[in-house]
């Protein structure tokens, strides 16, 4: 097994999970996690479960889309190959915050961090795979090409983030029609026991609340998703377990796939 496997928001939960599992299947695994002590603990774990090469790491936080530039150099000047992107980095921001580049957290951590990235390494990942972790969340918004700033007196975290997770989605069905040499996929993980979430009763509840889904099960679908053969899984789709399911109506709206494409183009600088 020779494969290189990208995953980002690997320093806790899914992503953890997954990388751990990689690892032990002989993957050479790359660790992306903001928090330097998370990040080093985190790699400590995937080394352990190791059975091939000693995976890599770099610390990135996805609200600066300088950090996610320095990621993407470093991939690209580190790796001769990469198999799989995981674009697995996100979060709920509780109050409203604009980031240094000028846009809402939530919106550039969840969705335009992780569209640069791709963007970026896009030729490194001809003839390969991207799974960008969504969430049923969406239903409860659609992103807005328009606006990626946002406005503080209406600011709804649980809307946001779904809104986000809505952009996940569309992107990977987007990136299947303009990308056809990238197998591209987007899937829920489940409602995740880990320490996801801002604010104190956010993480009492994804730690304790009953019937949550361990990060482990999670991990082995995200796993799945990097590493099944590619005619067993539909490029563009979303994945709800190991079948694909349609998610709502403004999740699969191709129109407003292609328009927040490119509006996220021109948001982070890149010349389409």
């Amino acid at each position: 097994m020779d494969r290189t496997v990208v995953i980002t928001g690997a320093s806790s939960g899914v992503g953890l999970a997954a990388a751990e599992q990689l690892a032990a299947e002989g993957d050479e695994v790359v660790v992306v996690g903001r928090n330097p002590e998370r990040l080093a603990a985190a790699v400590r774990r995937v080394e352990n479960a190791a059975k091939g090469p000693k995976p890599g790491q770099f610390r990135a936080d996805f609200e600066s889309f300088d950090d996610v530039r320095r990621l993407a150099d470093h991939l690209l000047t580190t790796y001769p190959k990469i198999d799989v992107l995981a674009n697995n980095a996100g979060g709920i921001v509780g109050g409203y915050r604009r980031t240094p580049d000028g846009y809402e957290a939530t919106i550039q951590g969840n969705h335009l961090a992780p569209f640069l990235l791709t963007h970026l390494l896009r030729e490194r990942l001809a003839g390969k795979r991207v799974v960008n972790t969504a969430s049923e969340a969406h239903r409860e918004g659609a992103p807005d090409p328009e606006d990626f700033v946002g406005d503080p007196g209406k600011y709804r975290a649980y809307r946001t983030y779904g809104a986000s997770k809505s952009a996940n989605i569309l992107f990977a069905a987007e990136a299947h029609r303009r990308w056809p040499e990238i197998l591209s996929v987007s899937f829920h993980p489940g409602v995740v026991r880990t320490n996801f979430g801002t604010g104190r009763a956010m993480r009492l509840f994804y730690k304790y609340a009953p019937g949550l889904v361990p990060p482990e099960k999670a991990g082995a679908l995200l796993g799945w998703l990097a590493t099944a053969p590619a005619e067993e899984l539909v490029g563009g789709a979303y994945y709800v377990g190991h079948r694909t399911k349609e998610p709502r109506p403004h999740a699969a709206d191709a129109a407003l796939a292609s328009r927040l494409w490119d509006a996220s183009a021109k948001a982070v600088g890149l010349q389409e």
